[in-house]
């Protein structure tokens, strides 16, 4: 079984604002900020309807990164882990 590391804890990720240079802080999945229901939804099943090709074909995780110092926000790709 595959999960994703940031999701479940085992990594933490700090990234740099490409606007700025400041701090970007892990907001969660991208795709939580569909709708009221998507937090609920399997990530295979939300990635067919992400608009990003083959996403669902990846073992990756989308999150929202934000900066601390000017909002920008920025999608990362995070490698998904075997259990």
């Amino acid at each position: 079984m595959k999960a994703c590391a940031l999701c479940n804890g085992i990594v933490s990720y700090k990234g740099m604002c490409a606007k700025c240079g400041d701090t970007t802080v892990d907001q969660g999945r991208y795709h939580d900020y569909y709708d009221e229901y998507s937090p609920y939804m399997d990530i295979q099943e939300i990635q067919l309807a992400d608009g990003i090709p083959n996403s669902s074909c990846t073992d990756t995780c989308l999150h929202l990164f934000t900066c601390k110092r000017c909002g920008e926000e920025e999608g990362r790709s995070i490698d998904m882990v075997e259990f």
